[in-house]
């Protein structure tokens, strides 16, 4: 009989009695793991709904950025493209949700801002 715990770090540790062979459900796949007389852990990337949907919304972002850096001028085009890279990676990091969907709503509105310069000046 194994027994799993989560911990806070997202290690399943477990312990077992004797050795057995288990079949766990991880993240929509059966798994078999051998449990041994020791103490094993595993690391195990957690990801919750709210992480996927807000890593979704960046890269969307993202790549809406990129649509519009499209209309610049081509003089400026690479400039404004490594500008928006590197807006991205110096957020990227960031672990608190709070402050990514502030960064996305910020983002968004840096957008539109450009795109509507942008078509003003008939790019």
């Amino acid at each position: 009989m194994c027994i799993y715990l989560w911990l806070p770090s997202n290690i399943i540790c477990f312990w077992s009695c004797f050795h057995i062979t288990k079949q766990i459900l991880l993240f929509g796949h059966s798994v078999t793991w051998a449990c041994y007389w020791r103490r094993e852990s595993v690391m195990v990337l957690s990801f919750d709904l709210q992480n996927f949907i807000l890593r979704a919304r960046v890269l969307k972002l993202y790549r809406q950025a990129l649509r519009i850096a499209r209309k610049a001028p081509v003089d400026g085009r690479a400039e404004l493209k490594q500008l928006i890279r590197q807006e991205m990676e110096n957020n990227r990091h960031c672990s608190d949700r709070q402050r990514v969907r502030f960064f996305i709503s910020e983002g968004l509105e840096r957008l539109k801002g450009l795109d509507e310069m942008l078509d003003m000046q008939g790019h």
